[in-house]
C-alpha cells in the first residue's frame, strides 16, 4: 500500500518518471550498504526485538508521510529520505525473519513454514496494491495512516512470539566475522551454486518489467488486460505455495529446483512469442508457479543447511542476491528492449534462463545431487 501511495504522490508532485526510478534506487542502495551489518545484528541480538524495532520504525516513517501530506510539507527529498528509512528497516527485517523461522518450528516442518510464509507474501502482493489504490481516492494521508497502523500491529504480533530458544553466544567482532557470511557461502558450493543460479536466472528472466509494452503493443489490450497480466504470476504463485505447504518437496530437491528454473525460462519464451491474451496469461501463471517452487526450496535449503550461529549473516547475503537480481533483471529487460525490441528481449531472457540452468547443472553438481532439504 505504501509503495502505491508513494508512487502516485511523488509523480503527482514532480511529474518526472525519473523520480519513480529513484525510489527503487534508494531502496537498492540501502540494502547493499547494510547487508553485512544486518547479518551481524541478526546473529548477535534478539531476532524478535530486531523485527519489532523494524516494524515500529516503518510505522513511524509512514506516520511521518501522513503528517507531511496533511501539512503540505513533503518534498521529493523528504519522501526519498523516508523511503530510505523504510528500506533500511526492511533490510534488517527480511533476513532476520527468515533466520527466526527455524527456531520457531521443528526442522522437518521448515519447508512447510517457508511455503506458508511465501503464500502470505503473495496474498499481500495481490490484495494490497488494489487496496492502496482504493484508499488513495480518499487521500494519500489515509493510505499512509493505514500503513502505519499495519506496521505497528505487525510489530505487536512479533513481540508476542514466544522465546524461540536460548540466547546465542556473541562472538568477538572482527573483520573476519564481518565478512563471514560471504566466506561461508563461498566455501559451501551448494549454497553458492543455488544463490548464483537465482541471481543469473532472474537477471535474464525479468519479462514482467515489459508487461505494459506487451499489453498495449503486442496483445492489443487495455489497462484491464495489463491488470490481468500483472495478477497472473502472483495468483498462481499463491496457489502453488499453498500446495507446497500441504505437500512439501521431500526428495530430489536440487533436481526439482533446476527443473523449475528451466520451466521458468520456457514459460518466459512462450510468453514472448504469444500474441493471444489467454496464452500469455497461462504462460505467466506457469512462470509464477515455477518461481515459487524455486523460492521455497532455496529458502528452506539456506535455513536448514546453515548453522544457527551463522544463519543471520547467510540470510542477509541471500536477501541481497534475491533483491538485487529482481531489480537488475528489470533493468536488463528494459535495456535489451530498448536495443532490440520487447519481443527479442523477452526471448533472449527466457533462453538465457534455460542456458543458465543447464550450465549450472554441470558447474555445480552439488545442486543436482541435493536430495532432501536437510542433507
Amino acid at each position: 500500500m505504501l509503495a502505491v501511495a508513494i508512487g502516485w504522490q511523488l509523480y503527482a508532485l514532480t511529474g518526472r518518471a525519473l523520480d519513480l526510478g529513484l525510489v527503487g534506487l534508494v531502496q537498492f542502495g540501502t540494502q547493499v550498504a547494510l547487508t553485512l551489518l544486518v547479518g551481524q545484528a541478526a546473529d548477535r541480538y534478539d531476532r524478535r526485538a530486531i523485527i519489532v524495532s523494524c516494524r515500529v520504525v516503518s510505522g513511524l516513517a509512514a506516520a511521518a508521510l501522513a503528517a507531511g501530506t496533511l501539512g503540505g510539507t513533503l518534498t521529493t527529498g523528504r519522501i526519498l529520505a523516508l523511503v530510505a528509512v523504510v528500506g533500511a528497516a526492511r533490510s534488517f527485517e527480511g533476513p532476520t525473519m527468515s533466520a527466526l523461522v527455524v527456531g520457531l518450528v521443528a526442522r522437518p516442518l521448515v519447508p512447510r513454514a517457508m511455503a506458508w510464509s511465501v503464500s502470505a507474501n503473495q496474498a499481500a502482493r495481490i490484495v494490497s496494491p488494489a487496496l492502496g489504490g482504493a484508499l488513495y481516492v480518499t487521500g494519500a494521508e489515509v493510505v499512509h495512516f493505514v500503513a502505519a497502523g499495519c506496521f505497528l500491529a505487525a510489530g505487536l504480533l512479533a513481540a508476542l512470539i514466544r522465546n524461540p530458544g536460548p540466547a546465542r553466544v556473541r562472538e568477538e567482532f572482527t573483520l573476519e566475522s564481518f565478512f563471514s557470511g560471504l566466506l561461508y557461502i563461498r566455501n559451501n558450493r551448494l549454497l553458492l551454486g543455488m544463490m548464483s543460479l537465482d541471481l543469473f536466472a532472474v537477471l535474464f528472466g525479468g519479462a514482467t518489467a515489459l508487461l505494459p509494452i506487451y499489453a498495449r503493443d503486442v496483445l492489443q489490450t487495455g489497462p484491464w488486460g495489463l491488470g490481468l497480466l500483472r495478477s497472473a504470476p502472483a495468483v498462481d504463485a499463491l496457489l502453488t505455495s499453498i500446495v507446497l505447504a500441504r505437500y512439501p518437496i521431500e526428495r530430489q530437491a536440487g533436481r526439482v529446483m533446476l527443473r523449475a528454473v528451466v520451466a521458468f525460462g520456457a514459460a518466459t519464451v512462450v510468453f514472448g512469442l504469444s500474441t493471444h491474451l489467454a496464452l500469455s496469461l497461462l504462460a505467466l501463471a506457469v512462470l509464477g508457479a515455477s518461481d515459487v517452487v524455486s523460492v521455497v526450496i532455496r529458502f528452506s535449503l539456506v535455513q536448514l543447511r546453515t548453522p544457527d550461529a551463522m544463519r543471520g549473516r547467510v540470510s542477509a547475503v541471500h536477501s541481497l542476491f534475491t533483491g538485487t537480481s529482481n531489480q537488475l533483471g528489470e533493468f536488463e529487460s528494459g535495456l535489451t528492449a530498448a536495443l532490440f525490441g520487447a519481443v527479442p528481449a523477452v526471448l533472449i531472457g527466457g533462453l538465457g534462463t534455460i542456458a543458465v540452468a543447464v550450465l549450472w547443472t554441470y558447474l555445480f553438481p552439488e545442486l543436482r545431487r541435493a536430495g532432501t532439504l536437510e542433507r
